[in-house]
């Protein structure tokens, strides 16, 4: 069981707490923080909760500033997110987010959920990471989810309690689901869960290790994405997904978003796994992870794990 992400202190706001009603005249609580330069508006709507207030709280900050100290801000100035109870249920189940009218994201989480089920949470951080990328339309929206998969692990861990091993044995336990299968096109014609959210995770991380390769280290995909929210590319943003590549790219000085996508969008694009792993010395071994220093590409894979 991993900890909850420690909350960098420069990324604490301010905290201020209303009671309201629904249009129902049910009660609502409603409190607004700040966190990485945003106002995060949260609702948490009727229904029963064994947790507290309290600690829905700090798991919504903890997501919050975890995005944020990966995106060097959050990516929106305004969020809003609303945690709708599920009666019977336990753990947090799903979450949506939606960019029309402003961004916002519900989560649904169980009413016998526990402070152990939020610490070991991640759909809080991938609901806020879908503020950072433009819609883009259903054939696209690989990207979107594959961004959300490849960087929530790593925000996660940068934040801390969610150790390098971890990120590096979900990438190793989930790429696979996002190879082609036969009969399958590029990504942007093959519509499948596995193509959708891994097969755009794999897309990240192939470029990640190409943007380290020809910058000479100086640069990963990180700086592309920060770049992209330097220039107003978040989820508010009505951008394609070609004008969203070379503002990444421009952020970094060499177009690998706009190549490996013109590579990836209509073909079915084979990727070596085990070559790769080997390369960045990620083992599987007897059920769990080791990391290989020696190997070719250790100081990539160092690179990609370690807080900018």
């Amino acid at each position: 069981m991993t900890s909850a992400p420690m909350l960098p202190h420069a990324l604490l706001g301010s905290l201020a707490l209303c009671a309201c009603a629904t249009a129902t005249g049910a009660p609502r609580a409603d409190t607004t923080i700040t966190v990485g330069g945003a106002e995060i508006a949260v609702e948490l709507r009727a229904g029963h909760l064994d947790v507290s207030r309290a600690e829905l709280m700090a798991w919504v900050t903890a997501g919050a500033g975890a995005v944020a100290g990966y995106y060097g801000r959050f990516p929106v100035a305004r969020y809003r997110i609303a945690i709708q109870p599920v009666a019977g249920e336990a753990g947090v189940l799903s979450g949506t987010t939606w960019s029309g009218g402003g961004a916002h994201s519900r989560i649904l989480v169980g009413e016998h959920t526990t402070p152990a089920h939020l610490a070991r949470d991640w759909v809080m951080t991938h609901e806020m990471i879908h503020t950072a990328f433009p819609e883009q339309p259903p054939s696209r929206r690989w990207i979107e989810e594959g961004t959300a998969t490849y960087v929530e692990p790593l925000a996660r861990s940068w934040a801390g309690g969610y150790p390098a091993t971890k990120v590096w044995a979900d990438l190793v336990g989930g790429l696979p689901r996002g190879l082609p299968a036969r009969g399958d096109r590029g990504l942007d014609h093959t519509p499948t869960w596995g193509r959708t959210y891994w097969g755009g995770a794999l897309f990240c991380l192939l470029a990640d290790i190409e943007i380290r390769q020809r910058t000479g280290g100086r640069r990963g995909l990180v700086d592309a994405l920060r770049g992209i929210i330097a220039a107003g590319g978040n989820s508010q943003a009505d951008w394609t997904i070609e004008r969203t590549f070379a503002e990444g790219d421009r952020a970094i000085g060499v177009p690998v978003l706009q190549e490996l996508y013109r590579r990836m969008k209509d073909a079915p694009v084979a990727t070596d796994l085990d070559a790769m792993w080997r390369e960045l010395g990620v083992a599987l071994v007897r059920g769990a992870i080791e990391l290989d220093d020696s190997a070719p590409k250790a100081a990539i894979r160092r690179a990609i794990s370690a807080p900018r």
